[in-house]
């Protein structure tokens, strides 16, 4: 079986389906993975890094609003369909899989135009344009939010299998790993601890309000572990604070490659509210703060509203979220033990943590209609 996954743009979209091919290559060795991408996406590095082979091609967002660039949209997006299809025919895949975002339009209508079965996996609870339309052109969709795409199944987010493991692990092999990851991090084994991350892009407010309330986090005897992001915006010039020994910590990193080591270690976490953040949070049980990113179409409260309906976690909206939201509801929140217990139990019986593998039944599906179908043209040749 060959498989061409169609993802780029974001980690959203890229990371399940790096997940999907691991899982479908630890079930089949035999399986070949191609994946389509752009030059400038972040797949241009996180695909080659997972050791998969990555074929760019040209992508444009569909124009938002009228202006110059409207009138030659046409043409440019069809240059990309066109340059997606010579791949597809010089490639043979099997089966494509799309996550949605500008590479995945393009790879839709080629699949489609060469009759190469196609599997859509929506991650958000706001379908974008791109999986919209593919949706309409193939039996099988996916979703990880239930009802955002019509007749789609509902499998949840491919996790990958560093949080898959930790989401598994029995409460005393979650104790073990929680002193080992608070070790490591430099934090002492017996305080609370929140994790504070914000995304490459949502990390300025964040970063800014969580730098206001170190000294109010410190009082209340909270260690921190705070992802600020490569650029560090919104912090102040002297960060991080200094902590005597007998304070808690606050670790200040840029970026952190093992989250599931800061997720881990966490009794809570305050974070931004991206597809792949609410699925990885809800399945290893950590209460959440989720503080959506404001712009786009609202997508990220979309995509926390039911795990913070299920009662694993509370929403904050970016312009609420100062000093005083993490004095009224972040600290009271860390420092309950009994709430953050029931909050973590109700977020793991909402998350869905077998997702790559029900996907990779989807792929493998599809997959089993092209070799029929190739099989079926063998027979009729002359």
């Amino acid at each position: 079986m060959k498989v061409l996954l169609a993802a780029g743009g974001s980690a959203g979209h890229v990371e399940p389906a790096l997940t999907l091919a691991d899982t479908l290559l630890d079930d089949d060795s035999s399986v070949e993975i191609v994946a389509l991408g752009t030059e400038r996406g972040i797949e241009s590095t996180l695909v080659p890094e997972r050791g998969y082979r990555l074929i760019t091609v040209p992508a444009y967002p569909f124009p938002r609003r009228m202006n110059r660039r409207t009138l030659t949209a046409p043409v440019r997006i069809g240059g990309s369909i066109r340059k997606v299809t010579e791949v597809l025919r010089r490639e043979q895949p099997d089966v494509v899989v799309g996550f949605g975002g500008y590479v995945a339009f393009p790879a839709y209508v080629a699949a489609r135009r060469l009759g190469i079965p196609i599997v859509v996996h929506e991650a958000n609870a706001h379908p974008g344009l791109a999986d919209r339309v593919g949706a309409r052109l193939t039996p099988w969709v996916a979703v990880n939010t239930a009802g955002v795409l019509p007749s789609a199944a509902h499998i949840g987010m491919p996790l990958r299998k560093s949080i898959r493991d930790l989401a598994s692990m029995s409460l005393e092999e979650r104790a073990a790993a929680r002193a080992a990851a608070r070790l490591h991090l430099g934090l002492a084994a017996d305080r609370r601890t929140l994790l504070v991350f914000g995304g490459s892009l949502g990390a300025r407010h964040i970063n800014a309000t969580m730098a206001q309330a170190s000294d109010d986090l410190a009082a209340a005897n909270i260690q921190v572990v705070h992802i600020v992001g490569s650029a560090g915006q919104g912090l102040p010039d002297d960060w991080p604070p200094e902590r005597a020994a007998d304070q808690p910590a606050y670790v200040s990193l840029s970026y952190l490659a093992a989250m599931h080591e800061a997720f881990a270690a966490a009794d809570a976490v305050v974070c931004r509210a991206g597809a792949m953040t609410c699925a990885e949070v809800s399945a290893v049980g950590l209460p959440a703060v989720y503080v959506p990113l404001p712009v786009g179409n609202g997508e990220q409260t979309l995509n926390a509203r039911p795990v913070v309906d299920a009662g694993g976690g509370v929403l904050v909206d970016d312009a609420d979220f100062e000093v005083e939201a993490v004095r009224g509801q972040v600290i009271p929140l860390v420092t309950d033990v009994e709430r953050c217990e029931v909050m973590s139990a109700k977020a793991r019986r909402f998350a869905i943590v077998d997702a790559d593998e029900r996907l990779a039944d989807l792929v493998r599906a599809a997959a089993a209609l092209r070799g029929r179908t190739k099989r079926s043209a063998k027979v009729d040749a002359p």
